[in-house]
């Protein structure tokens, strides 16, 4: 029975490997404008904060009735790396590090049983205390950042239009959320007058109970009906700066208004705990991350789309300037890549035409654009991005990519010199090559193997060098032995 020859039944089957290198190289430019687009591999945040304040508390109470609790609770859980922790006055903070070998796929889950650890010992935390609260999205990036800003308008104004903005944004396609930056929470300041209080005879902590009590809803129980069960409600809930300053305290059989004796404004958090600007001017923003399988760049010109509509429905004299633009830095970042990448390529094409001459060369040169379309193909197939690993894993493997077609071109050649026909000239190339360019081929793919296994952040991150090179190198032998 004869031995099946791959490169002989190629060179008799030439209409139907002329049509597959056709789609290949289609496929491959299809690919290109299909595959999303990233400034840096997606990897997975290890950190989680664990954050509970305890107001009026000191530092060695935080640190004893708080973290010293919860962290026990948290260290029952495996996986478990390091905590770090602090304690300061009425406040306590936990960072929460998984160990380097705790697969992406199980961290969600992990943080989720810290909440579950941590929700068994709430009710046990001292009265007054406030959470414990959990972050574990600290890490998301924006892929942009409006600024909302104008003369004459308050927060509350550039607030209204950033949440209107946002409520838009959040419909544009590959947008994983939307975040409010900037923005100030209003709030009532009673200033009193110790000297007003001191002559009315009057207690500050008198005021401010009563203050509390007014400020108040209660059930007054519910009506039933056929259709419908209303709940009846009795409010003396505070509505404007009006009605605070017009509140009436009964004190000493006296009955005053709290404008009598203080000063009652509205204003904002002051200090702020976090402020705008741009242009000198007070801000709010908006910050966009973009879904872990979103193209940065599509989403830069879908929110470009957006950006004029949003503009369109501004009030006069509000204006929204683009501040972060990363889908701008990863094409020029791409860009910059692609650069190296093709002058790396002409490189390699300029030496194989000088080393093999034109009609060897030519040969040669035609396995790179084909190699390269089957690896974008792939990288489609498997779900992966362009980035800068990914590049560079291409621009790694450019040097290897000819070498197999070189081979196999170089052992053709000799026997069509020595007069055989071309038929038996593949034939004996791939009888002779093919197998031993495989086994070096899987060599040196087995070279970067400990990039492809490595379980840590790391390895995570670079793992691509490992998937990209290992597809392009066997496609380039497939490459050396059929398309020579």
């Amino acid at each position: 029975m004869r031995e099946f020859n791959l490169s002989a039944w190629v060179l008799e089957h030439r209409a139907f490997t002329g049509f597959i290198m056709a789609l290949l190289l289609f496929g491959g430019i299809f690919a290109y404008f299909r595959l999303g687009q990233r400034e840096d591999p997606e990897f997975t945040f290890r950190v989680m904060v664990v954050k509970t304040l305890y107001p009026g508390a000191t530092a060695q109470e935080v640190e004893q009735q708080l973290t010293d609790r919860l962290e026990k609770k948290i260290q029952e859980l495996p996986n478990l790396n390091i905590l770090r922790s602090y304690s300061k006055p009425g406040e306590s903070v936990i960072f929460v590090t998984p160990r380097e070998d705790t697969p992406p796929k199980e961290i969600p889950d992990l943080w989720y049983q810290v909440r579950k650890k941590v929700d068994d010992i709430r009710l046990t935390l001292p009265p007054g205390s406030i959470g414990p609260f959990f972050n574990d999205e600290f890490g998301d990036t924006y892929s942009l950042i409006y600024a909302f800003s104008g003369d004459g308008f308050s927060y509350a104004a550039l607030k209204q239009a950033a949440d209107s903005a946002r409520q838009q944004l959040l419909r544009v396609k590959d947008v994983e959320k939307v975040d409010l930056i900037g923005t100030q929470d209003e709030k009532i300041y009673i200033e009193f007058s110790d000297k007003k209080l001191a002559e009315l005879g009057l207690d500050a902590n008198a005021v401010a109970e009563a203050l509390q009590a007014q400020n108040s809803m209660t059930s007054a129980g519910t009506v039933y009906t056929a259709q419908r069960n209303l709940p009846i409600r009795l409010t003396g809930q505070f509505d404007s700066v009006d009605s605070i300053a017009k509140l009436p305290v009964h004190i000493q059989g006296r009955t005053l208004r709290v404008a009598d004796f203080a000063h009652v404004k509205r204003g904002y958090l002051d200090p702020p705990e976090l402020k705008m600007r741009i242009n000198g001017k007070e801000a709010v923003g908006l910050g966009i991350t973009m879904n872990k399988r979103g193209d940065v760049l599509e989403l830069g010109k879908a929110l470009e789309a957006a950006k004029i509509q949003i503009e369109g429905e501004l009030p006069v004299g509000m204006d929204v300037d683009q501040i972060a633009d990363q889908p701008r830095v990863v094409n020029k970042a791409i860009g910059e890549f692609l650069s190296t990448f093709f002058e790396a390529l002409a490189a390699v094409l300029l030496v194989s035409f000088l080393s093999l001459g034109f009609r060897t060369g030519s040969v040669v040169a035609l396995t790179v654009p084909l190699v390269l379309s089957g690896t974008l193909l792939c990288m489609l197939l498997f779900g992966m991005e362009i980035h800068r690993i990914s590049l560079g894993a291409l621009i790694l493997a450019l040097g290897l990519l000819v070498d197999d077609a070189m081979i196999s071109i170089e052992m053709m050649a000799r026997k069509l010199e020595e007069g055989w026909d071309r038929i038996d000239a593949a034939t004996y190339a791939y009888r002779a090559t093919a197998f031993p360019m495989l086994t070096g081929t899987l060599v040196t793919i087995v070279g970067f193997l400990p990039v492809g296994l490595a379980k840590s952040q790391a390895g995570e991150y670079t793992v691509s060098i490992f998937q990209v090179m290992g597809i392009s190198l066997l496609l380039s032998w497939i490459g050396a032995v059929v398309f020579k």
